[in-house]
């Protein structure tokens, strides 16, 4: 299976990262989160001769579907999300949903907590996270829908997977755009927190 390529994009005034995850070998690619610079990730897919095939969302968050109208309009491609925030998705993402991309496909793990439907998305050597894991940090959990709990046995599936993962985090929160687990696992409090209890005073304090 081919590898797939993630290019982080900028996305906006809140600091949003949007993301194109393409196939090196077709040019195929999807976009994830086009958030508020939807033009911003026309550009590079034109730049990087990407043909898009589909739109991912990781929630339904507005900052981060604010763009959907303009790369759907732009390139008539299906729709991607989480029923439970994004119903009106033309497809679904579940957990082990796998959507294709070229010769190769993203996988999805449904990490519910920020929100009900967030999703992280895993594209071969990386993870998506939107906003359930940062750089440094992880997702809020006092906005309507929101589940400290769900967020902390999310975060501990996540800290089960390959340390080698590279992690593409919703926002540019962190002392770097790009990190990897294994870093988070060594320097992220959050994941670091040693049992539910200390990591819900933590993330609610």
């Amino acid at each position: 299976m081919v590898a797939l390529e993630v290019l982080q994009v900028e996305a906006g005034q809140m600091d949003n990262f949007a993301y194109l995850v393409f196939c090196a070998q077709t040019r195929k690619a999807v976009v994830v989160d086009p958030s508020l610079a939807p033009q911003a990730v026309l550009g590079v897919a034109q730049e990087n001769q990407l043909e898009i095939v589909g739109l991912l969302n990781t929630h339904g968050h507005h900052d981060h579907i604010a763009g959907n109208g303009e790369i759907l309009a732009a390139a008539s491609v299906p729709h991607w999300g989480h029923p439970l925030d994004l119903p009106d998705a033309d497809q679904q993402l579940f957990e082990g949903t796998e959507v294709s991309v070229g010769e190769s496909c993203i996988r999805v793990m449904h990490t519910p907590g920020h929100t009900p439907g967030s999703v992280v998305l895993q594209t071969g050597a990386g993870l998506i996270t939107g906003d359930t894991l940062f750089v440094g940090r992880c997702g809020r959990a006092d906005l309507p829908g929101s589940d400290v709990n769900l967020l902390y046995d999310s975060l501990q599936r996540l800290k089960k997977l390959e340390k080698s993962l590279n992690v593409y985090p919703g926002h540019d929160y962190g002392v770097r755009p790009v990190s990897t687990l294994g870093e988070e696992l060594q320097e992220n409090e959050f994941l670091n927190a040693v049992d539910r209890a200390s990591f819900v005073r933590l993330r609610m304090g």
